[in-house]
């Protein structure tokens, strides 16, 4: 996949300085420019091409919101912005995310997934009769794109996470409740409060513990109900 033009839209020097900071950790993002109004973000829609723009909507003259309606969803949109009440008017006007400040590097890198996975691609298996999900992780300044379903467990690494696969592992800038609310919908059971497992290769287990692979990983006390309901529900019906 070829590289993603942006274009920051935001009148605050801060809050524009992030915005930058954070494009230049994703590999595949290029920075074409930075605005501090609508004016000059669209004489350089007219200059240059851009793919995607990171847009403020409290902007000076002309808000964010009104400047979108008039552009007529030509581009990725990713709202960027300190006001919550206009979340549901953005995501009418269609666009990819909505970030409220101040915005954490892990939410931004899942708003600028949502554009990689929407890339038809990769998405396919074989002959494209299945779909499998997947996420392109920032490590070792590359984008390590990881199925699902090859994920075997996530163990919480402070403002990191290791994600241990079948076939290597990578450390990347998640805390282990983000990475819970990514992997909520895909068969994934947080055990503990430093791992997550991948219920798909749990091999045997006890109130104590679980065996995912060749590995034996702690239950904690807090979890350990949750877990049995789960087990009893999903796995052990009785």
């Amino acid at each position: 996949m070829s590289d993603l033009n942006c274009l920051i839209v935001e009148d605050e020097p801060l809050a524009a300085k992030i915005i930058e900071d954070y494009v230049a950790q994703i590999p595949g993002l290029k920075l074409k420019g930075i605005c501090g109004d609508v004016f000059s973000a669209g004489e350089k829609l007219r200059t240059d091409k851009i793919d995607i723009i990171f847009l403020d909507i409290n902007l000076p003259k002309v808000n964010g919101l009104d400047f979108l309606r008039s552009i007529n969803n030509k581009y990725k949109i990713i709202i960027t912005t300190a006001y919550h009440q206009y979340a549901l008017e953005g995501f009418n006007l269609n666009v990819t995310d909505y970030l409220l400040k101040p915005i954490e590097f892990s939410r931004f890198l899942q708003a600028v997934n949502k554009l990689y996975n929407q890339h038809p691609e990769d998405t396919s298996v074989n002959n494209g009769s299945l779909e499998r999900k997947f996420y392109f992780f920032v490590a070792d300044k590359k984008r390590h794109k990881i199925y699902f379903d090859e994920i075997v467990y996530v163990e919480s690494l402070k403002d990191y996470v290791k994600i241990h696969t079948l076939t290597n592992a990578i450390v990347t800038k998640f805390q282990i409740g983000e990475m819970e609310q990514l992997l909520k919908e895909q068969n994934f059971f947080r055990i503990h409060k430093s791992f997550i497992v991948n219920m798909a290769h749990l091999t045997a287990y006890n109130a104590h513990e679980v065996e995912v692979g060749k590995i034996n990983l702690p239950i904690g006390r807090t979890y350990a109900e949750l877990f049995k309901k789960y087990i009893e529900k999903n796995i052990d019906p009785k």
